[in-house]
């Protein structure tokens, strides 16, 4: 049973997917992190699924475009985003480390946050639309599961910046030996997948999510002096970004 409610509260953490209640106490959350790929898995289904819907149903590149960029907002809540947009307030604010983790903290959204939204989403969507068949569809999906192992492991590897938050819950609760395991051979399976379906576009893919792994390690520790939850969406949202350009380019590469 205590498996079955770690599942659910990772679901429930990081995802708008229904689930039961349980209560979240140490023993619940004990392997919690380890389901964190399974919303990934989930969410990389409704990408792909969506993705085979608008093309049977001949909806225009733009439209088609429009709703997959929706797809990860939508079944996550924006919690990732939310990190994202927090980390971009204050790595823009230049302050002191202090009041960088201050800002993070604060519920007020910033001009810099906006604007990082905007830029991201506008990226985001240019890059699903280059996306070209089915195949790079299914990588990306791939990339879901992948760069939440990335980040789950980071929870339980990287040294956070502060004793309280979701963040540090969650990795105090962990049964560490165990999540390190489950989300490295998670991430080896993933990228095997990745690479048997693509090799050239599965190797750009992954080596872009573990570049944009090491480069949130080296940020986070230098301006903030570890991790926190919102450094971990941060990261999120950076490596699936990056992960969908290399990708795109290595397809349009292979079309030369």
């Amino acid at each position: 049973m205590t498996i079955i409610k770690s599942m659910v509260i990772a679901c429930a953490m990081y995802s708008k997917i229904p689930m039961p209640k349980v209560d979240w106490n140490e023993k619940n959350m004990k392997y919690a992190l380890c389901f964190f790929p399974l919303v990934g898995l989930l969410e990389g289904a409704a990408f792909f699924a969506f993705y085979c819907l608008l093309g049977y149903i001949n909806a225009g590149e733009l439209f088609k475009a429009s709703v997959l960029c929706a797809v990860p907002v939508l079944i996550t809540g924006g919690i990732h985003m939310d990190g994202f947009l927090d980390t971009m307030d204050a790595l823009s604010s230049y302050q002191t480390r202090e009041r960088k983790l201050e800002i993070l903290k604060d519920s007020h959204t910033g001009a810099f946050a906006i604007i990082g939204c905007a830029v991201y989403m506008v990226l985001y969507l240019g890059g699903v639309s280059g996306l070209k068949d089915a195949q790079s569809c299914l990588l990306i999906s791939l990339g879901f599961v992948i760069s939440r192992s990335l980040s789950g492991l980071s929870l339980v590897l990287f040294q956070g910046a502060r004793k309280n938050g979701l963040a540090y819950t969650f990795s105090s609760s962990a049964h560490k030996a165990v999540t390190r395991g489950v989300l490295a051979a998670v991430f080896i399976i993933f990228t095997c997948l990745a690479l048997r379906m693509n090799m050239i576009a599965g190797s750009i893919m992954t080596a872009g999510a573990v570049f944009v792994f090491f480069y949130y390690r080296f940020m986070s520790y230098k301006e903030f002096g570890g991790i926190t939850g919102d450094l971990a969406g941060f990261f999120l949202q950076i490596c699936e970004l990056v992960m969908l350009y290399s990708v795109v380019i290595a397809e349009g590469l292979r079309q030369l």
